[in-house]
């Protein structure tokens, strides 16, 4: 089972894949992209730590996503990937600019092939105006096409707004 929560900031959707993998009834390993820069940050990851389950697993890498999930993908085992945008950012940061697209496009071509069940979070941050930065412009162009993708490829895909899940493919909750 491969699952793409998305949501606007503090909507739920960690919460949401949170118990998703809980119900499961597997062994978790939380996959953690962030990169803890400054106090804001380094508070929600701690929220985070706080109510993640003392045996949980958890593997932190913030670029080589596709290599993490291969590596950790297993059957009796759910991975939470928490979260894609904040990848997402860290590669268009990157000096190189075609690691990006290299690490995208290996995600995207490893994910069906996994097994066990994964679960994908990322910020939807398409709903709203366009921003003037070219920077900010190409970050939202760059997940909405990364969303867009791993849509097609997952089995369920849940819009998660004030706390609650909106599935938009696959079966319901």
């Amino acid at each position: 089972m491969k699952e793409l929560i998305l949501g606007g900031v503090r909507s739920g959707k960690s919460r949401l894949a949170e118990k998703r993998a809980v119900d499961s009834g597997l062994a978790v390993t939380y996959i953690a992209t962030a990169r803890v820069g400054d106090e804001g940050m380094r508070q929600r990851v701690e929220d985070h730590r706080r109510r993640r389950p003392p045996d949980w697993d958890l593997v932190e890498e913030p670029l080589k996503l596709a290599v993490v999930l291969r590596d950790h993908a297993a059957e009796g085992r759910c991975l939470i990937v928490d979260c894609l945008t904040l990848w997402l950012t860290q590669l268009l940061c990157e000096t190189d600019a075609t690691r990006l697209a290299r690490e995208r496009d290996a995600l995207i071509e490893v994910l069906p092939g996994l097994p066990g069940h994964i679960i994908l979070i990322g910020n939807e941050t398409n709903m709203g105006v366009l921003p003037p930065g070219e920077l900010s412009r190409r970050y939202c162009d760059e997940a909405g096409l990364l969303h867009q993708a791993l849509a097609g490829v997952c089995d369920r895909v849940i819009l998660t707004v004030a706390g609650l899940p909106w599935v938009l493919k696959g079966e319901k909750l």
